[in-house]
């Protein structure tokens, strides 16, 4: 593919030519096709990678001087006579990204980390290797981290041995109170892993995790926010089918609906994790467990339909995938709880105190209770490690809870 592929006129394909990167455009261009960008999309990037060359020919600058201090200067004289577009900065990294790789221009030098990067870093090494934690759960510690960091005023691993009971007490009281008691408990749950990876590195002497104060939440204390069996089927039944995204929207629903799988178990679904012939799908769960489960009728046909007449053409191996260039699975699971959210306001579903991928999830498992299952069951098919976890949606079996509680004092007089 060249840059006639979204140049028509022959006098406008020859100005693409013009400069340092005129040599490089039709690489550039093959690029934008291979991510099936649309002729549109595709005509602004090489009309941009143009003038990015003229201004580099005016600037009398060559190809090997081009970085990304380069770009910035260039994305500033541009927007003086040009409207800036989102798509400006994203589409010279990418122009920048496919020199690299060629070795047209050097590589880019690593940035000089803080000294609260590196620390950070050197915990999630350890997180990662040593504990086997996934990325998305690292990345939940480093706001408390590198919060805890600054108030201690560390800035190398000899000042860790400033740390005692008082600062880390302290630290938690400070900050108890900033948001919600999940957050509070949250904050603690990351300090105490810090703490205890400084303990297991031999950067503290005494073991500080344990003076972590606790953050007090009665267990089991709210009921499961959940949908009804004719709320979910309202939901599934607002998504408009007859278009590529709908049809995506629709069988992300029904895997979260029917099969109860969280956000992230959608997101990192891939096309080799679903067998056809023995109808089953393999899950990738918590803790990097594995699971094979049975794939419903209507969920296999919810997603053969998707596969067949939604799905871009893509490398990706991701099942799901964005439905705009460049095309590629979700960043992360925030993606999913978003269309879990956008179906539920469009259903008109109010009143719950979250809406998101995890309430069709609770919903699942009232459903099944209601419908005469086992708290052992429920828990089989949420997957749940401890059986504690599953014993919340014993709560929302009032009529059996009504059979075990004994009669008030004088009731029937």
């Amino acid at each position: 593919m060249t840059a006639s592929t979204y140049f028509n006129d022959p006098k406008s394909l020859q100005r693409v030519y013009i400069g340092p990167l005129g040599v490089y455009v039709d690489q550039y261009a093959t690029c934008l096709t291979r991510d099936a960008y649309s002729l549109t999309s595709g005509y602004y990037r090489v009309g941009l990678v143009r003038d990015f060359s003229g201004w580099l020919m005016r600037k009398r600058r060559d190809v090997g001087d081009i970085d990304d201090g380069l770009v910035a200067q260039f994305l500033k004289d541009h927007a003086r006579d040009h409207r800036p577009q989102k798509a400006d900065r994203p589409a010279l990294k990418r122009l920048l990204n496919m020199l690299r790789e060629t070795g047209v221009i050097s590589a880019r030098a690593p940035a000089a980390l803080h000294p609260h990067e590196r620390i950070f870093a050197d915990f999630a090494h350890f997180l990662d290797q040593d504990r086997g934690l996934t990325q998305l759960t690292i990345i939940h510690h480093r706001p408390v981290i590198r919060m805890f960091l600054k108030e201690m005023e560390i800035e190398g691993v000899e000042d860790f041995a400033r740390l005692g009971h008082a600062e880390v007490i302290g630290f938690v009281e400070r900050h108890a109170h900033d948001k919600s008691p999940d957050r509070a408990k949250g904050m603690c749950w990351s300090l105490r892993a810090f703490l205890r990876y400084l303990r297991y590195s031999d950067r503290i002497l005494s073991d500080l995790a344990n003076c972590v104060p606790t953050v007090r939440r009665w267990k089991f204390a709210l009921l499961p926010t959940f949908l009804s069996a004719a709320q979910v089927r309202r939901v599934l039944d607002a998504c408009d089918r007859q278009n590529a995204c709908g049809r995506r929207d629709y069988a992300i629903l029904m895997m979260l609906a029917r099969l109860g799988l969280r956000a992230n178990e959608v997101t990192t679904l891939l096309l080799e994790d679903l067998d056809w012939r023995s109808g089953e799908v393999l899950v990738h769960g918590k803790g990097r467990r594995l699971a094979r489960m049975p794939l419903p009728p209507e969920v296999g046909a919810a997603i053969a339909a998707y596969l067949r007449d939604g799905r871009p053409q893509a490398d990706s191996r991701r099942v799901f995938l964005r439905n705009c260039a460049p095309y590629a699975g979700f960043a992360s699971p925030a993606a999913v709880s978003f269309i879990a959210r956008t179906a539920l306001t469009r259903a008109g579903m109010s009143g719950f105190a979250h809406l998101g991928a995890h309430l069709f999830r609770h919903s699942l498992a009232t459903e099944l209770l209601r419908s005469g299952a086992t708290l052992t069951e429920i828990g089989q098919v949420l997957r749940h490690r401890d059986h504690d976890t599953t014993r919340i949606y014993a709560k929302v079996d009032v009529d059996g809870l009504r059979a075990i509680c004994p009669a008030w004092p004088g009731a029937a007089r």
